[in-house]
């Protein structure tokens, strides 16, 4: 069974949730796994596939859009919308409205929400459908940090 882990950020900006989303792979990558990063759309997935590249000067981290076509490289993040593919349902970070599809096949489900009204909202439908799920949830209010 899957570990559930929410960061609620206190800020409402996009791009502040983008950036945390960053530094989660980077810390994924670093201790030795890969990742999905789940997104609504091609769009965001395009947003995150960017700022991997240039959210931290000096590093770097593997990572291609998901586009039907497993890398050569199995550790690589992969960034897009569902179904995730088999080999990456390990560690997802969540940055879509909804929850992963699999999500009795991952081992860690990292949610981010950020402090607008309609993430938070999502997020809490997410947080239901864990809680019912019978999953066990970690909460991490980023502003008292």
């Amino acid at each position: 069974m899957p570990e559930v882990t929410f960061y609620i950020l206190p800020s409402q900006s996009q791009m502040e949730r983008q950036n945390f989303a960053c530094k989660l792979v980077e810390k994924v990558y670093r201790s030795g796994q890969f990742c999905y990063v789940l997104t609504d759309n091609p769009q965001q997935s395009q947003q995150m596939d960017n700022m991997l590249w240039s959210f931290r000067p000096g590093s770097f981290i593997p990572h291609q859009l998901f586009r039907q076509q497993i890398p050569e490289f199995q550790q690589t993040i992969l960034i897009g919308e569902q179904p995730i593919p088999e080999g990456w349902r390990q560690v997802v970070v969540n940055l879509s409205s909804l929850q992963p599809q699999q999500t009795e096949q991952c081992r860690r489900i990292l949610e981010i929400l950020d402090n607008s009204e309609t993430t938070k909202q999502m997020g809490r439908n997410r947080y239901r459908f864990y809680k019912q799920s019978g999953l066990e949830i970690t909460t991490h209010n980023m502003a008292e940090r």
